[in-house]
C-alpha cells in the first residue's frame, strides 16, 4: 500500500526511531533519577549526628557515610548509609542507560515532532561527496558522552564513600557536576527554538558549573557549602530528569499515534 507523496528530504537527513523500546527505556531512565530526592529525605530523616542534619551546611557526601564519627571536622552519623549510596549508584545507572539507548539522531529532534534529524552536510553544493558532520549532531554526541561521564561519576561516589578515604568519591563527584553541567547546557543549545525548556536545561547547566567555578575558587570554605554544593548537585538531577521527561512524553506520543504500545520498531 503506498502512502501519501512527501518532499524529498535533505541529503543525509533520516527520521530517527521514536517509538522503539529503546528510545522509550532511555526515557524513562533519565526521567527516574528524581528518585535522588526521595532517597535523600529520608535518610536525612534518620541522621543520628549529635545535631540535626542541615541542607544548608551538610555535604550531601555526609548522609552516605558508612561509619559515625568526626569527618574533615564534621561530625557524621547516617544509620541509612547504604540507602543513599544505593540511590547515588541507581541514578548513575540510570544516566548510562540513558546515553546508552537515547542515540544522536533521536537527542536531535526529541523535542521537535514531525523533523528529520540530519548527521552530515555537505561542504560546498557542488562537491556533495566531501561531507563534515552537523553541529546539531556534533552536540548531541557530546551530550550522550557528558551524560555517560556524569553517570559513571555517581556510580562512584555510591560505590566509594567519603569516609573511605579514597579520591576517586571526589572525581565521581566531579565527574557527575561537571559532565551533568555541561550536558545540560548544551542540551539546552541543541534544544534551542524547539522547546521552551530548553531555557531551563540551559538555566540549570548554568547555576551548576557556576557553583562548580565558586566552590573551586574558595575551596567550599563558604558559610553555606551544603547549600552551595546543592547548587552544583540539584540542578543537574532537576535538568536531566525534565529532558527525559520531554523525550518520554514524546516516545509516547509517537507510539500512541502509530497504535503500537508494546511495538518494536526497527533502529
Amino acid at each position: 500500500m503506498k502512502g501519501h507523496a512527501t518532499a524529498p528530504a535533505p541529503a543525509g537527513s533520516f527520521l530517527p526511531d521514536t517509538r522503539g523500546i529503546r528510545a522509550n527505556i532511555g526515557g524513562w531512565a533519565q526521567l527516574s533519577v528524581v528518585q535522588y530526592f526521595v532517597a535523600e529525605a529520608a535518610v536525612i530523616e534518620a541522621w543520628a549526628g549529635p545535631g540535626p542534619y542541615s541542607r544548608a551546611t551538610g555535604f550531601i557526601s555526609d548522609l552516605g557515610a558508612i561509619s559515625c564519627g568526626i569527618y574533615e571536622d564534621r561530625a557524621v552519623c547516617s544509620p541509612l548509609h547504604w540507602l543513599m549510596n544505593a540511590s547515588f549508584v541507581v541514578q548513575g545507572l540510570a544516566l548510562v542507560l540513558g546515553a546508552l539507548f537515547l542515540t544522536a539522531g533521536l537527542l536531535s529532534v526529541a523535542a521537535r515532532p514531525g523533523v528529520t534529524a540530519r548527521r552530515f552536510r555537505a561542504v560546498a553544493e557542488d562537491s556533495p561527496q566531501t561531507r563534515v558532520l552537523t553541529v546539531p549532531w556534533i552536540l548531541a554526541v557530546a551530550i550522550r558522552i557528558l551524560t555517560g561521564v556524569a553517570g559513571v561519576g555517581t556510580v562512584l561516589v555510591g560505590l566509594v564513600p567519603e569516609d573511605l578515604g579514597s579520591p576517586w568519591h571526589f572525581a565521581g563527584a566531579l565527574m557527575f557536576f561537571i559532565g551533568g553541567g555541561f550536558a545540560l547546557l548544551l542540551l539546552g543549545i541543541l534544544w534551542f527554538r524547539q522547546t521552551p525548556i530548553s531555557w531551563f536545561l540551559a538555566a540549570c547547566g548554568l547555576v551548576c558549573i557556576g557553583a562548580l567555578v565558586i566552590g573551586a575558587i574558595t575551596g567550599m570554605e563558604v558559610p553555606q557549602p551544603g547549600l552551595l554544593e546543592r547548587f552544583m548537585g540539584y540542578p543537574v538531577t532537576i535538568g536531566l530528569a525534565a529532558a527525559g521527561l520531554v523525550i518520554a512524553q514524546r516516545v509516547h506520543t509517537e507510539r500512541k499515534a502509530h497504535g503500537e504500545p508494546n511495538a518494536l520498531t526497527a533502529g
